[in-house]
């Protein structure tokens, strides 16, 4: 008899400014060769809009996520996709095989409700699942700034072993252009599953590398 070996990493998109860092994140993930199961969020789908013009919808997601993404259409044959109220959805479950979750970007609504175990829609109840497993969980809140009330919920998240990972771009790579700042906030997010990854130059104890690296040809 045979098994299905699939093991996704599951991303999960909340509402909050920032959905480019989405995008990089999954691309590398399946330029990996990882798996992906995709939860968007309500507010998220605003957002895409907001800051992409593509409508993300769920009877047309492959489409529009290959739109979103800048991708041929077959090369998404790696991802599922779970609309955010289905709470039957595989990934809702500990005995789904998933690798362990991203949350990019995480809204700090998306931060309460999976620090509280809320289980508002699919991305809270499978960030829950995924912390009870004790799979791993990034959490990449994209706020500023940060009130009492969510710095608290972020310590809570961090003592039940949650990686709290903010959309907070590094120079020190060399990045000069939006799409290399992104890009590094995704590298990031993907150090911390241990994922490999080339989108940012990393730090070799060089000082002054990334002025060099920046530099225009005269």
């Amino acid at each position: 008899m045979g098994t299905d070996k699939r093991q996704p990493w599951v991303v999960g998109v909340s509402g909050a400014s920032g959905t480019p860092y989405a995008a990089s994140v999954i691309r590398a993930l399946l330029a990996a060769g990882e798996p992906v199961d995709l939860i968007v969020s309500r507010a998220a789908r605003l957002t895409i809009l907001d800051e992409t013009g593509i409508s993300f919808r769920d009877g047309h997601w492959r489409t529009d996520l290959a739109a979103w993404l800048g991708m041929p259409e077959g090369d998404l044959d790696d991802v599922r996709y779970w609309p955010a109220g289905d709470f039957a959805a595989g990934p809702s479950s500990g005995s789904y095989p998933a690798r362990g979750m991203l949350v990019v970007p995480a809204t700090t609504g998306a931060v309460a409700g999976i620090a509280l175990g809320l289980s508002k829609d699919l991305l809270q109840r499978v960030a829950s699942v995924t912390l009870k497993e004790r799979r791993p969980l990034v959490v990449c809140v994209r706020e500023a700034p940060l009130n009492g009330v969510t710095l608290k919920h972020l310590v809570e998240l961090d003592a039940q072993g949650a990686v709290v990972l903010p959309a907070s771009p590094g120079f020190y790579a060399g990045g000069s252009t939006v799409r290399e700042l992104v890009d590094f906030v995704a590298g990031r997010v993907l150090d911390a599953v241990g994922v490999p990854h080339a989108l940012y130059r990393r730090w070799e104890g060089e000082l002054g590398a990334a002025a060099r690296h920046t530099a225009q040809p005269e």
